[in-house]
């Protein structure tokens, strides 16, 4: 099976993304040591863009992965870390959508 990538957008509670990116954060070296695991991580708006960009907002972040195959991507969502990483912010985020995605 060919590489999967995904592309996460998190949008957080008014506020709360500065928070949620540090549980966000203190889980990474879990999920990088995961077998699989090519690319992990946050991202936000780039500042100073202007019109070109459609920025994200203050209240989101976009996690960017890329997984060995799909196969590494479902064993990472049934993770036990992913699975306390979510109960930590369950009720600090607004939206969370999911596009997992191979290569054309």
């Amino acid at each position: 099976m060919s590489l999967v990538h995904v592309v996460a957008v998190i949008t957080t509670k008014p506020g709360k993304r500065a928070e949620v990116l540090k549980a966000f954060n203190e889980n990474v070296p879990n999920v990088h040591a995961e077998d699989g695991c090519i690319e992990y991580g946050p991202t936000t708006d780039t500042q100073g863009v202007g019109d070109f960009q459609t920025a994200c907002g203050p209240d989101t972040f976009v996690v960017i992965e890329k997984w060995e195959s799909l196969d590494h991507l479902m064993a990472h969502a049934a993770a036990p870390h992913m699975a306390a990483y979510g109960a930590q912010v369950k009720d600090l985020l607004a939206d969370r959508v999911i596009h997992v995605l191979s290569s054309a």
